[in-house]
């Protein structure tokens, strides 16, 4: 005949047992629902706006829940501080604003957007195909910092945005490496010559070829998925691009 306190320790034993099986079923259900978070990245210039809309219009016609979205959301006011940074209303040099000012700019950004408009989609199973995200601060911020900085910088910046504020990790990164001096012509011919049109990231050729080398540190390290977006000194067409583009995500 068991004692009391046996049983009492068989009741606590059982107690936990159904716990950690609650749990676990609740989490593998909560996997499930969640979407899949696609980010196109690149340097300014490179093509991600095109290849997020050709990426979705691709997977709508293989009947995929999918919706883009973009950053920074310059509609909302969320954006107001991007906007002023960019502006040049806190110095006309990216590094006039540290790396982690900077990156909270865009953060804030990105919470406001995953609260207001995308978050119950991505809950539902959604998929998401991003232009920029967080793996964008990881690029333009990196660069303002010696290189001995970069790992706790992009330790920080992940667990502050993923962690601390909570909005989701992507699931797959495409980099679309693209020359700086290739993408410089392409913002050229995007603003038709004027050059005062540009903020202070796309104006500033040593500031991107510093992010290239930021961008490529970072694809390594994180394990990103890249394009050479580039032959010859001219981009690729849109087309033999996003077939790449389209197999990466779809693997």
């Amino acid at each position: 005949m068991k004692s009391n306190a046996q049983i009492t320790r068989m009741g606590i034993l059982f107690a936990i047992r159904e716990l950690l099986w609650y749990n676990k079923e609740n989490i593998q259900k909560e996997a499930v629902a969640m979407g899949k978070l696609i980010v196109i990245e690149g340097l300014d210039g490179s093509g991600k706006g095109t290849q997020a809309g050709e990426l979705v219009k691709n997977l709508e016609a293989q009947g995929k829940q999918v919706r883009k979205i973009s950053f920074p959301n310059y509609a909302s006011d969320s954006s107001a501080l991007v906007k002023m940074y960019l502006g040049g209303q806190f110095g006309q040099n990216p590094g006039d604003v540290n790396a982690y000012a900077a990156s909270t700019f865009f953060a804030v950004d990105r919470f406001a957007s995953f609260k207001q408009d995308w978050g119950s989609f991505y809950a539902q199973g959604g998929i998401l195909v991003a232009d920029r995200y967080t793996t964008s601060n990881a690029v333009h911020q990196c660069s303002k910092l010696p290189k001995e900085q970069w790992d706790a910088f992009l330790e920080w910046l992940f667990h502050f945005e993923y962690t601390l504020l909570g909005i989701p990790a992507p699931d797959l990164v495409i980099y679309l490496n693209v020359d700086p001096a290739v993408s410089q012509k392409l913002m050229t011919d995007r603003y038709q010559g004027d050059e005062s049109k540009k903020d202070i990231h796309e104006g500033n050729l040593p500031y991107l070829n510093r992010s290239r080398e930021a961008a490529e540190y970072c694809s390594k390290k994180l394990g990103w998925r890249e394009i050479a977006c580039c032959e010859a000194g001219r981009m690729r067409s849109i087309e033999a691009i996003q077939a790449e583009v389209l197999t990466l995500a779809c693997e």
